[in-house]
């Protein structure tokens, strides 16, 4: 399974790498930003992609948006990240997306095989 991350963290780079290359066993390339999203992403071959929600322009939302509106990334799906609790922010995410929404912290022993799930590649 070919994933991409996507978050400005160095920190939460380097722990989801980890927490699904080495433990979870999937191949893993990681953005600092959304710059050039949507070209990595067409020529990436990502069965996902793991987008923070709140990063410098492009946000993840802004990100998501350059994602579907290119006929070769409208249909990887996107699971946004995010550290913001409360439901209408969840809710909101959720709507935009379509896709799920997974909260920090997370635990990187799982992260793996829920994302297996939630992609339906288990």
């Amino acid at each position: 399974m070919k994933i991409l991350v996507v978050d400005d963290d160095a920190d939460l780079r380097v722990l989801l790498r980890l927490a699904l290359e080495d433990i979870g066993k999937m191949d893993v390339k990681t953005l600092a930003g959304g710059a050039g999203i949507t070209e990595i992403a067409a020529e990436g071959g990502f069965d996902g992609i793991l987008l923070d929600v709140m990063m410098p322009r492009p946000t993840g939302p802004e990100c998501l948006e350059m994602l579907k509106q290119d006929e070769r990334t409208k249909n990887i799906p996107v699971i946004f990240l995010t550290a913001q609790g409360g439901d209408e922010i969840l809710n909101n995410l959720a709507e935009l997306s379509s896709y799920i929404v997974l909260t920090k912290p997370f635990d990187p022993m799982t992260l793996a095989d829920n994302l297996r799930v939630l992609l339906n590649k288990d």
